[in-house]
């Protein structure tokens, strides 16, 4: 029989062999973190992201999400995926569409829920008696205040978790469990006065150390927000069509980042320096089959032309495809997609 310490290096060597590079373990009091969320969404940061409020306690209270809960296992894996375009290169060239790293592949959903099951089982497999429940973005977790308890990491000025030894291209999940584990030890803050992603953010989303603004994020514009993206922050998204990388490309931190070992990860679709004029002539139907198993899916078309108008309107040297492009779909979008589409022409007009 191990001892609870045997275990928990036995637990590391498990998640090492499914794939993880790193695990940690948490007790379940959320107290700090509960009162910074509640000032975060009581100032309207989350915008439409009403889901960060609608489950009341749970977020922040893992024994009311899954009974019994005493301990939150936490793993990480690795996401960066090498090779790939080189991300400034992609964003210095407006005729490429900018897609988020993390999203370049497949989603990372199953496979992570997939491993965190094995693991599980191989756990309990050695203990016997282990009532656990596996996330990764599934319910109301906070995976960033969990990670930061379990040693994965500290919360940066950016509000990503950051390591020192792999900066912050990584994904995160979590086990819910009853079984009683020795806790890891936090590690400490390394930020220290570096401010690069507070000046490099294009909307100034950061609106101070540790705090993201979500209505002015552009991961969220072009992700989270179902409508009109506003008329202020739609120059400033440049050609960024999913997600927005700026904050982790300038940090130091992530001159440690390792690359994936995971394929699933890798770009398909040339998504990591597509022609926006390729990826605007997509019909629905070959948004839906190019986009299969992949996170980028679930926006939906009419968001996805959406960005892509807005970027097409940040063209500086416009050319009369883009003009024809943007034209093209006047009659043949969305109310949401024309209001975009108007925009980018008037941009052109000026």
């Amino acid at each position: 029989m191990l001892t609870d310490n045997e275990l928990l290096e036995q637990m590391r060597s498990w998640a090492q062999s499914f794939g993880f590079q790193q695990l940690g373990v948490s007790d379940i009091d959320l107290s700090k973190a509960e009162l910074r969320l509640a000032a975060w969404i009581e100032a309207g940061f989350h915008g439409e992201m009403d889901y960060m409020h609608r489950h009341g306690t749970k977020r922040t209270h893992p024994e009311e999400v899954v009974a019994k809960t005493v301990r939150v296992i936490t793993v990480r894996m690795d996401y960066f995926p090498d090779p790939s375009a080189e991300s400034w290169s992609v964003l210095d060239d407006e005729q490429l569409g900018f897609v988020s790293r993390y999203a370049l592949g497949r989603d990372y959903h199953k496979l992570m829920r997939k491993r965190l099951l094995l693991l599980s089982n191989k756990i309990k497999e050695e203990v016997s008696d282990m009532g656990f429940r596996v996330f990764c973005d599934s319910a109301p977790v906070m995976e960033k205040a969990l990670a930061e308890k379990s040693g994965i990491g500290w919360v940066g000025k950016h509000s990503n978790i950051l390591n020192r030894d792999h900066g912050s291209y990584f994904f995160l999940g979590e086990i819910y469990t009853d079984l009683p584990l020795p806790v890891s030890e936090p590690i400490s803050e390394h930020c220290g006065s570096c401010v690069a992603c507070i000046d490099i953010c294009p909307t100034q989303a950061i609106v101070e150390p540790y705090t993201v603004d979500a209505r002015r994020c552009i991961s969220y514009l072009t992700i989270e927000l179902y409508g009109s993206i506003p008329v202020e922050f739609r120059s400033m998204m440049g050609n960024r069509i999913y997600g927005c990388d700026d904050c982790q490309l300038v940090c130091p931190w992530n001159k440690f980042a390792q690359a994936t070992v995971e394929s699933d990860f890798l770009p398909r679709q040339g998504l990591d320096s597509p022609q926006l004029l390729d990826l605007f002539a997509w019909t629905e139907q070959e948004f839906l089959s190019k986009l299969e198993g992949s996170p980028i899916r679930r926006i939906g078309y009419e968001r996805w032309l959406r960005n892509i108008a807005v970027a097409l309107g940040n063209v500086k040297n416009v050319t009369p495809e883009i003009i024809s492009a943007l034209n093209s779909q006047l009659n043949n979008s969305s109310s949401i997609v024309q209001e975009h589409v108007i925009w980018a022409l008037d941009q052109h007009r000026k």
